[in-house]
């Protein structure tokens, strides 16, 4: 910003800087945005040592601050991590362009042709955390569904995110494309996401990631619709007739191998049948990660050391941390009900060779990714093979579940006719 501009103007500025550029965005080929999309990647790994500085700032800082251990596993970059944000931009780059798709057409009895086809939603602001790999993701996706982005990364990421920015925004000059189709918000200042959600006249969709405080500020003070999920409360309920070694891999993958991020098992549910035979182990091998346990009575009988009794207040939280909250439940329909109540409606899974018990969990669990045999961190649009995410919803409406290409457009109704009129 320059000195007699204020945050509000610069704000203001970059937003009809987006809206302009996304109207003038619809000429582009999807060969001119696969092209960039491959040039990127190919940046990306070119400018390593640059991203990896930068990422070293961030943190030192983060590290000053006495972060925890998670968060700063999210915010770290190394030469794999850097190698996994350029192998998902390239995977944008090789997937179908949903724009101009025609969803579904049909001929009127007057003759009238209506086709229903997909449009990109127009300018999305994206306001996240501590996850550098973010501003790659949501600039790729967003870019080749044809809309113009708006990233507003936090201060923890600062040197991170403007080093991938940079990188990205100099190929779009490089390819002759508006730099202004990928917009960075430089200001710390948190007024600048305040002023952001009050331009619904310029954007169209906010989608927030990150922590829930940061989603519920942004829903409560934006203006504009957005699309989010508030937090991650994901469970696995081993049942009855579960293969218990699968169940205990099962179990392990999902709270241990990223324990800070939204699709790691919060909360462990064991069928009554089972849990004396499963949780001595299951417990041991936690404990061995240094997973905290906080169990139900029941947990801690079997257990006999080194459990904390479970609140309500546990069954409810987001830990994005090794603490896990276990209890034991007397059947299918229970886990069902526990998880309904006390979950966030994100990933969950059931671990059973039962296939009836599968299919009324599946019809049970009202999440947005349900699973069976098989970890909930798999809630991911990389993983799904949408190349990448925008992030992932717990809303019902639009998008549910982790977003990609299409969830990033909308559709119009295109009609031909022959010169119709309605009588």
């Amino acid at each position: 910003m320059g000195k007699n501009t204020t945050l509000k103007e610069e704000l203001l500025r970059i937003a009809k800087r987006a809206q302009q550029a996304y109207r003038g965005s619809c000429a582009l080929s999807t060969a001119s945005k696969n092209r960039a999309l491959r040039s990127m990647a190919k940046s990306l790994l070119e400018n390593k040592a640059f991203i990896l500085k930068a990422n070293r700032l961030d943190v030192k800082q983060a590290r000053a601050r006495k972060l925890s251990t998670a968060f700063i596993d999210r915010l770290l970059l190394d030469d794999r991590r850097i190698q996994e944000i350029s192998d998902s931009v390239s995977a944008v780059a090789a997937l179908p362009d949903p724009v101009g798709k025609t969803i579904k057409s049909w001929r009127r009895p007057n003759g009238l042709l209506i086709r229903k086809v997909r449009v990109p939603l127009g300018v999305i602001a994206i306001i996240y955390e501590a996850r550098p790999n973010v501003t790659a993701d949501c600039a790729a996706l967003c870019f080749k569904a044809g809309n113009a982005v708006i990233l507003r990364g936090g201060s923890d990421a600062m040197h991170s995110n403007a080093s991938i920015y940079q990188v990205l925004a100099g190929v779009l000059k490089q390819e002759g494309i508006s730099q202004n189709l990928i917009q960075m918000v430089a200001s710390a200042d948190r007024q600048a996401v305040d002023e952001l959600l009050k331009l619904d006249a310029y954007i169209d969709v906010v989608i927030p990631r990150g922590g829930e405080g940061l989603i519920r500020k942004v829903v409560s003070c934006s203006r504009i619709p957005v699309i989010k999920h508030y937090k991650g409360v994901c469970h696995v309920f081993v049942d009855a007739d579960a293969d218990l070694n699968m169940a205990e891999n099962i179990c392990f993958n999902a709270k241990v191998q990223r324990p800070g991020v939204c699709n790691a098992m919060e909360s462990m549910l064991v069928h009554r049948d089972v849990a004396a035979r499963f949780l001595p182990g299951m417990l041991k091998k936690f404990r061995e990660a240094k997973v905290q346990i906080r169990g139900c009575p029941l947990t801690q009988r079997i257990a006999r050391t080194g459990v904390r009794p479970a609140t309500e207040e546990d069954y409810r939280t987001e830990y994005s941390d090794l603490i896990l909250s276990v209890r034991v439940v007397a059947d299918v329909q229970e886990a069902i009900d526990h998880i309904n109540h006390y979950g966030s409606h994100h990933s969950d899974a059931i671990v059973t060779d039962e296939r009836s018990a599968a299919q009324r969990f599946l019809k049970g669990v009202d999440s947005a990714c349900v699973y069976v045999n098989a970890s909930t961190r798999f809630t991911d649009g990389y993983q799904f093979g949408m190349g990448a995410e925008i992030g992932i919803s717990t809303d019902k409406l639009h998008a549910r579940g982790p977003m990609a290409l299409e969830e990033l457009t909308s559709y119009n109704y295109q009609v031909w006719g022959s010169g119709q009129v309605r009588q």
